[in-house]
């Protein structure tokens, strides 16, 4: 947060600890990287980007390497973060999520970015 310009120290673990109840990891505060599992890590990782109240969130396959039960638990994560009013951006192949999450689909087919309801072209990339 400093590298952010926060300068207030108690401000600074405030913030902190509001991040780590939000992914429900305040038990975790004082573990090393280590010390935690994969889903721990990747709530960790999910935690430091929420520290300075983005608008948006850009994920990339972030259930690509956790179990099933914990990949739910990351995805129903970002449920509850969104409805907090950030907007998330995920690239993902967790199809079963997004039937259980109905939510805007775009998709990538043959250099085009498509809207899955509409039919719709978005971007058409050159070759």
């Amino acid at each position: 947060l400093e590298a952010t310009d926060w300068k207030n120290t108690a401000k600074i673990k405030q913030r902190i600890d509001e991040v780590l109840q939000q992914v429900n990891l305040k038990h975790t505060q004082h573990k090393m990287p280590h010390q935690l599992s994969g889903g721990e890590q990747q709530r960790i990782a999910i935690a430091r980007s929420l520290l300075n109240k983005p608008h948006i969130l850009l994920v990339d396959e972030p259930t690509g390497n956790l179990d099933p039960t914990v990949a739910n638990d990351i995805l129903d994560l970002f449920v509850e973060i969104n409805r907090g009013g950030t907007a998330i951006l995920m690239a993902t192949h967790n199809h079963g999520f997004l039937k259980r999450q109905p939510a805007r689909v775009l998709y990538c087919e043959n250099a085009q970015v498509k809207d899955i309801d509409k039919d719709l072209v978005i971007v058409k990339m050159s070759q």
